[in-house]
């Protein structure tokens, strides 16, 4: 197998969220050949605008496409605020609207949240929207994520240690 790299989304700003914990355990999970990197520059994206969507958009707009289109695949994982999708993953999705970056990209949806049924189905119609790779089995809600994870960073649930660990095995399937 060649050498794969995934590019990994924490829809929470926070560096000890439980999403980031989660996108470390599965890149634990990951073999040899697989290297997930987290992007860290979320934060940094300016608020999407499609005046500025040209031919020179802001140089975080361009290595947020750069690091997307030389990824094999594409992990999501977020919270959901509000009963919705965290603001800045929905703005960086933005930014994508109007490139190619996602089409047929491979991609991963978790969702780990208090509930996040409705973030979780925002995003599959996000991406669906700029039409993602999805499988089906490379999505996962996870509710009531807190009781989940210890104040290690250790998921307690080995139920959903499984079930991360499918995440990842049909995400790395569905690359061609």
């Amino acid at each position: 197998m060649k050498n794969i790299n995934i590019i990994a989304i924490s829809g929470s700003l926070r560096p000890n969220s439980s999403n980031s914990t989660i996108i470390n355990i599965i890149a634990g999970m990951a073999p040899s050949e697989v290297n997930i990197v987290t992007y860290g520059g979320l934060a940094d994206l300016p608020h999407f605008n499609p005046e500025l969507d040209n031919e020179s958009p802001s140089a975080s707009v361009t290595d947020f496409r750069a690091q997307l289109k030389s990824a094999d695949a594409v992990l999501i994982c977020t919270p959901e605020y509000a009963f919705g999708v965290p603001g800045s993953l929905k703005n960086a999705l933005d930014w994508t609207v109007s490139s190619s970056e996602f089409v047929d990209k491979p991609t991963a949806l978790i969702t780990a949240s208090s509930q996040g049924q409705h973030a979780h189905a925002s995003l599959l119609l996000t991406l669906g929207a700029i039409s993602a790779k999805v499988s089906p089995g490379a999505t996962l809600l996870i509710p009531f994520i807190r009781s989940k994870i210890n104040r290690d960073g250790t998921i307690t649930d080995g139920g959903v240690l499984i079930s991360l660990k499918k995440v990842l095995d049909n995400l790395l399937q569905s690359i061609a």
